[in-house]
């Protein structure tokens, strides 16, 4: 941000400061957030078709007065927080003054036990902009009082205040303010630049999952092919914008939930970081994007069942214990599956028996060591939007531990069939991929006990050398069977 001058005027300070909520106090937007809490409401959309005849002021009631939220857990302006504090102390008289609508407004009020005052938003009256500058001038006078905000919609209370503090503002805004009248002090956001912030919402790591649209190649010993390749590529970039975009709208319902986790809490949406609604218009073109690459690779259907899998599980399902790990080991499935469609290589009854297993072993750990985070932080008894507690952490150990000898008993059956005998030059030497995928996913079960396991098996097995080491072993040991005679 371009240095603006700021100013240390007697008399200045002792101007009552109002502080504006949705991104200065608050990194976010509490009423998208209280659309997205009510999503499942039928009268939200009931609300939303009246907006043109009702107001905007009675559509922030309806939502406000039925957004359930706790205040303790919302991502406050820290340096902003200090400053009030400091200007408590010295006796300044502060007043919250929103557009958000009154419940909310002085729910985070009574909070924070900061504010003198709050003026918001009501079922008649919207307080942003003018209407906010003209609420102000009516209750402390014109150029009467000092006022804190971020966007551009605050420029209009700028001009009628005493006093500007640029918070989180953009260098536009912010100088827009300065060329107004004095600025009393500017606090600078602390966040990454909104296209990062937006990157990283969508997850890009977690697309090495798609590369499962590959499998049905090898296995079929297909990889001259370049048909299958191209199908294969498209499907692979269709399922990555899918992904994406349907990550974006499950941290955005998660928001709450992510508040209260010790690292779910830094994510994009649940941090303030990314506004609600752009995430969501990135989803909406993400998921745009991934049909379009769905139709060229010639499967539509196949990111359409994704797609229904996932957002039906991000909603719901999700929360129902056993349903929610078998659904998780489909979506991975559904990868396998849709790759051996548009490569025209049908999966075998061995792969298939071997990756359930397999995804149904890394599923059950995945929520292993999401209660073992619970436990560990002692966080209550129940993991959020999770139908498993801290005690049923060793039967849910004992079922993933199972699955994942069973998918190395599968294995070795398929080393042993006629049909692998037949595809390789020396068959025998996959059985040592036997013991070395079985280590490695008795490592992650041992990682998990250990508690260094991340909330994501696949993420950590991605930075763990080990895991590295073991999948380049079988790699060759795959390619040495295939090309060596012994």
């Amino acid at each position: 941000m371009t240095a603006i001058e700021t100013h240390a005027l007697p008399g200045l300070d002792e101007l009552p400061l109002c502080v504006d909520l949705d991104g200065t106090l608050v990194y976010g937007d509490m009423l998208a957030e209280g659309m997205l809490s009510l999503s499942a409401d039928p009268g939200l959309a009931l609300a939303i078709a009246r907006l043109p005849f009702t107001g905007r002021a009675a559509f922030k009631a309806h939502v406000g007065s039925r957004h359930e939220f706790d205040p303790a857990y919302l991502p406050y302006n820290e340096p902003l927080l200090d400053y009030l504090r400091a200007q408590k102390a010295l006796g300044r008289y502060l007043v919250l003054a929103t557009a958000a609508h009154e419940r909310v407004a002085n729910a985070i009020a009574a909070h924070l036990g900061l504010f003198d005052e709050v003026i918001a938003s009501d079922s008649t009256r919207n307080l942003k902009g003018r209407a906010k500058g003209a609420a102000l001038c009516a209750r402390f006078g014109e150029h009467g009082f000092a006022y804190a905000g971020n966007d551009a919609s605050d420029l209009a209370v700028w001009k009628v205040a005493g006093a500007a503090i640029p918070v989180n503002a953009s260098a536009r805004v912010a100088r827009r303010a300065a060329d107004l009248g004095l600025v009393e002090t500017v606090m600078p956001g602390s966040g990454a630049p909104a296209a990062l912030t937006l990157l990283k919402a969508m997850r890009p790591h977690q697309w090495v999952k798609n590369l499962l649209v590959f499998v049905p190649i090898f296995t079929a010993h297909a990889m001259g092919e370049l048909h299958a390749w191209v199908a294969a590529l498209l499907l692979f970039a269709a399922f990555c914008a899918t992904t994406s975009g349907i990550y974006l709208v499950n941290d955005a319902t998660d928001i709450a939930a992510d508040r209260r986790h010790p690292r779910k809490r830094k994510r994009p949406f649940a941090s303030g970081a990314l506004p609600v609604p752009v995430g969501m218009a990135a989803s909406l073109t993400l998921l745009t994007a991934g049909a379009g690459l769905a139709v060229a690779s010639g499967a539509p259907w196949v990111i359409l069942g994704y797609a229904a899998m996932s957002i039906s599980y991000s909603v719901k399902l999700k929360e129902q214990p056993l349903v929610d790990v078998f659904m998780l080991a489909g979506l991975y499935t559904i990868r396998l599956f849709g790759g051996g469609v548009v490569t025209g290589h049908e999966l075998s009854l061995w792969l298939l028996g071997f990756s359930a297993f397999l995804f149904l072993g890394l599923a059950i750990l995945k929520r292993v060591a999401e209660l073992m985070s619970v436990s560990k932080e002692n966080r209550g008894q129940s993991a959020a939007r999770r139908g498993y507690g801290v005690s049923d952490l060793p039967m849910l150990q004992m079922m993933g531990c199972g699955s994942s000898f069973a998918s190395a008993v599968v294995l070795a059956l398929f080393v042993q069939s006629d049909a692998t005998a037949s595809h390789y030059a020396s068959p025998v030497l996959l059985w040592a991929a036997v013991p070395l995928l079985l280590f490695w996913q008795c490592r992650l079960w041992l990682s998990t006990a250990r508690g260094y396991m991340l909330d994501d098996p696949i993420v950590y097995s991605a930075k763990d050398w080990v895991s590295w080491l073991a999948g380049g072993a079988v790699m060759a040991l795959l390619l040495a069977a295939y090309s060596i005679k012994i």
